[in-house]
């Protein structure tokens, strides 16, 4: 079934454990993405982000998002991530996604206010009630397969994290602790004792972009201390490509299968990480 977030999110903070962020690309990836959700009887975020609209366009994203979510068995959420400017997250509101986040971590925290709060305004006046999910302090990029950015990772401020949700009303906020968008060389080394101060500090649900290829153990604390979405893609698509090599496809479905397979078994592995809970 098809949801907004803000019941979900506020349930994992409380009961500390996260909700994978799961972005898919297409078809593929999508229906893989909602199959194990149904498998494991637990809550999905189906998340498509602005820089993907290479891959497939917005109407495409929300056509199959809003197909397989309504076809569900569990809650899902579609979520538009990382949008870049009001323009496409209005359209993405308009074709039906519940969740949409606006990303101004690079502009001043008076401009990031000022854009987020226009979102803000928007997605809570709209018939299904958006929600948002905005960004302080800024999530850089390791190894990344889309190149989505080549910016360092700034930590978040517990100061300008509070002024921002304050001024804003917004419903989650993606929060900088230490990881990056991509793959790492290495595990990176997470700041817990930010987070602790951001969690205690903030009555909003948490968001952890860059998930993959963070470290479980890192990701499993992080959902017990605090944060409630965790986003992961890279691996997504990583582990497709090497299920697809290490297997032989004798025609055009057994590539399918294959791709989806790895996609597979990822979001289980992380569903156990993340320590999900029905809803």
């Amino acid at each position: 079934m098809l949801v907004s977030s803000k019941e979900l999110l506020l349930t994992a903070k409380q009961k500390h454990f996260a909700i994978p962020s799961a972005n898919f690309v297409d078809e593929i990836s999508a229906k893989a993405h909602i199959e194990v959700a149904e498998e494991m009887n637990l809550p999905l975020i189906l998340s498509f982000a602005q820089v993907h609209s290479k891959y497939q366009s917005l109407e495409e994203a929300a056509n199959i998002g809003k197909y397989y979510a309504n076809k569900a068995k569990v809650p899902v959420v579609l979520h538009l991530d990382h949008g870049e400017d009001f323009d496409f997250i209005k359209r993405a509101i308009d074709l039906g996604f519940t969740s949409v986040m606006i990303d101004a971590s690079n502009e001043t925290l008076d401009e990031n206010i000022r854009i987020t709060k226009e979102v803000v305004d928007y997605a809570h006046a709209h018939a299904h009630d958006v929600c948002v999910e905005a960004e302080i302090g800024h999530v850089g990029t390791g190894v990344s397969v889309d190149a989505l950015s080549e910016a360092k990772s700034v930590y978040t401020s517990v100061e300008e994290a509070i002024k921002l949700t304050q001024e804003t009303n917004l419903d989650s906020l993606a929060v900088s602790i230490g990881t990056a968008h991509g793959s790492y060389k290495g595990t990176p080394v997470i700041n817990f004792e930010r987070l602790k101060e951001l969690s205690e500090a903030l009555d909003v649900p948490l968001v952890l972009h860059g998930g993959s290829s963070s470290g479980d153990e890192n990701l499993s604390r992080c959902a017990k201390e605090g944060i409630a979405k965790i986003n992961i893609y890279t691996d997504f698509i990583l582990n497709a490509y090497k299920n697809l090599q290490e297997n032989e496809a004798k025609d055009y479905f057994a590539v399918k299968t294959l791709l989806k397979d790895g996609i597979k078994d990822i979001l289980r592995r992380y569903y156990k990480v993340f320590s999900t809970q029905n809803i």
